[in-house]
């Protein structure tokens, strides 16, 4: 049986993919949200990789975090900033984003608009990791980092 299918988009929404918070709990996150678009449903355990989309709305921000696995996002609406291991960088619409192992990265939408990715995680991973006491230290040595970054 062919279980290929599409996921139809409208206004940056997905037809048949529910809207969920972004995480269940904390304050080291503000205004954004998630769909899960391929790779969660029961029909799906074939697929290796989870596709996501996170929407973050005007002065929203992802959690700083860190992990021991690798991810890629894609931008697909607006503009912002990531924090990128030791440094801020300038993001817009159809910039892809490699994520290394240990990073900490953290998404701002930063320019008054909403700021819409897409991140493609292997479906096996590590669970995010917030920093430690020294680790927020070392951040906050780098003046771009500790003007952006939100905890």
């Amino acid at each position: 049986m062919d279980k290929s299918k599409v996921v139809r988009a409208k206004g940056y929404r997905w037809q048949g993919v529910p809207l969920r918070e972004y995480k269940a709990e904390g304050s080291h996150f503000q205004a954004i949200t998630r769909q899960s678009l391929l790779g969660e449903g029961a029909d799906e355990q074939a697929i290796n990789f989870l596709t996501r989309y996170f929407e973050l709305q005007p002065g929203g921000y992802s959690t700083l975090e860190h992990h021991q696995h690798p991810h890629t996002v894609v931008v697909l609406r607006g503009s912002g900033e990531v924090i990128l291991g030791n440094r801020v960088e300038a993001i817009d619409r159809h910039d892809c984003i490699y994520i290394a192992p240990g990073a900490f990265h953290q998404f701002h939408a930063s320019r008054g608009e909403p700021l819409g990715f897409l991140c493609i995680v292997d479906r096996h991973r590590d669970r995010p990791a917030l920093p430690t006491q020294d680790e927020l230290e070392q951040l906050r040595r780098n003046d771009r980092i500790r003007q952006r970054m939100r905890i």
